[in-house]
């Protein structure tokens, strides 16, 4: 039976994949955005990046597995068929996924650095489009691409072992 390689096929394998798109995510979308909104980067800039990324990376591993990737899952399920292709399967999940994670983390990324303000929700409403979008695109074109390749690596290295081992057994 064919093995998919480029998903991971336990859930330790998946806690490192998601540590991987989260991780990248994270570091993207924060130095980004905490870049885009004081308009400059330097040595002040770059420390309230390093203070704020283990905060953000934090919250994102606790909210994405459990609320918007089982979200994301049972969306991806009720909109695909077992037939269609991995590639359909994957966007519909990443799109669900970002759709969700971008909304709760534009509000609470400006909950972190800004603390609650009355001017909070229309922050949101200004900010959650552009934020999807950008995150949308990196999670399409560059992170789960990473992520996928680096879960094929491993399974062919595991494979190899695998294969070895039988050798040796035989």
């Amino acid at each position: 039976m064919h093995q998919e390689k480029r998903l991971p096929r336990n859930g330790k394998e998946g806690f490192l994949y998601g540590t991987i798109i989260s991780t990248l995510t994270v570091l993207f979308m924060t130095t980004y955005s905490i870049i885009y909104f004081t308009g400059e980067f330097n040595g002040d800039i770059a420390i309230t990046i390093l203070k704020t990324l283990p905060i953000i990376w934090i919250i994102v591993m606790l909210i994405e597995p459990t609320i918007f990737g089982r979200i994301a899952e049972a969306l991806t399920a009720k909109f695909t068929q077992p037939t269609d292709s991995f590639n359909s399967k994957i966007l519909f999940r990443i799109l669900f996924t970002v759709l969700g994670m971008s909304a709760a983390m534009t509000l609470i990324a400006d909950v972190v650095i800004n603390g609650l303000h009355s001017e909070l929700f229309s922050n949101w409403l200004l900010n959650w489009p552009r934020n999807f979008i950008i995150v949308l695109f990196a999670e399409v074109l560059v992170i789960q691409p990473i992520a996928r390749f680096f879960m094929v690596k491993m399974h062919e290295t595991q494979d190899k072992k695998d294969t070895a081992n039988a050798k040796v057994q035989s």
